[in-house]
């Protein structure tokens, strides 16, 4: 039996909270959304720090890529902002989307950065001198999210157009095109093991799919509006969905099963809105959403 605790609530954003990031830092979290800038959060008191920089433009993405002291900001008109740790400022804008850059994330191996726009494309940065190395196009709309694979040689784009794409990490080429949604993915990330890939879409549903074979094993009606976010939990094999219906569902990854709903409906003092994004924090699971506010629930475990 799963226990879900509400231990915190951190309020303080203006406006609708569209990006979560744990910092390389343990017991740090950035923020970010429709409003003032990147805002960083103390989890040991479940306190605000700051605002470590402003921007001109709503944050949809922020990632901090292990093993740099770098943060790196995708804002709604393309641009992202490279935020340096040591230097404690903005050492760089990178420059090319001219539509937002809706995700983020690093290939470790290769020390790459990839941005996921609403134009279509992907663009390829290094991490160590923060220049464009490649643009895939991926759609001819938005790409809204992207997973790697924990081995290093696959990557995941969930787009607009309904489809998830698979491309070869060595080489940027298209591996297979996925087909089943009926809406735009909005989310997606392999298992830690490698051996299963979940999208979440607007059309409320969860695609459970094999990462070598890419057939459909499964899809679980998940949602009662859009799957915005999924999270897998760092040790155990649980994940975490948030959705514009106001509610955070937690499964097993190993049946798929649902164990947990944390939402209003269920006695929880939970969003009132849309929930855009959720991480864990160990067995922590933090959330944020468009109430403009971060929740932070203890999950325990077989009590």
């Amino acid at each position: 039996m799963i226990s879900v605790q509400k231990t915190a609530e951190l309020t303080g954003h203006g406006n609708p909270i569209f990006a979560l990031e744990l910092s390389q830092k343990q017991g740090i979290l950035f923020s970010g959304g429709n409003d003032k800038g990147v805002v960083e959060w103390s989890l040991k008191n479940n306190a605000f720090i700051k605002v470590i920089f402003p921007v001109n433009a709503s944050i949809y993405a922020i990632h901090c890529p292990v093993g740099f002291p770098l943060l790196f900001a995708g804002l709604r008109n393309g641009d992202v902002l490279v935020f340096d740790f040591l230097k404690q400022q903005v050492i760089k804008t990178l420059k090319y989307h001219q539509k937002p850059v809706f995700d983020i994330k690093s290939v470790a191996g290769k020390q790459e950065l990839l941005l996921a726009s609403e134009d279509g494309t992907v663009s390829v940065w290094s991490l160590l001198t923060l220049e464009l190395l490649h643009v895939i196009t991926i759609s001819n709309d938005t790409v809204r999210s992207i997973s790697i694979s924990p081995d290093e040689k696959t990557v995941a784009f969930g787009c607009r157009n309904n489809h998830v794409y698979l491309y070869d990490l060595s080489d940027y080429t298209v591996i297979k095109g996925l087909s089943g949604h009926t809406m735009p993915v909005f989310s997606i990330q392999f298992f830690p093991g490698g051996n299963f890939l979940v999208s979440g879409s607007r059309d409320a549903q969860l695609k459970i799919w094999d990462a070598r074979s890419y057939k459909l094993v499964t899809n679980i009606p998940a949602h009662l509006f859009a799957v915005n976010a999924i999270a897998f939990h760092p040790k155990l094999p649980y994940f975490a969905t948030a959705s514009m219906d106001k509610s955070i569902k937690i499964w097993s990854a190993d049946d798929f099963k649902l164990h947990k709903t944390i939402s209003r409906e269920k006695g929880f003092e939970s969003h009132q809105l849309s929930i855009n994004k959720i991480v864990w924090n160990g067995d922590q699971l933090i959330s944020a959403g468009d109430d403009k506010k971060i929740m932070i629930w203890d999950i325990g475990w077989n009590n």
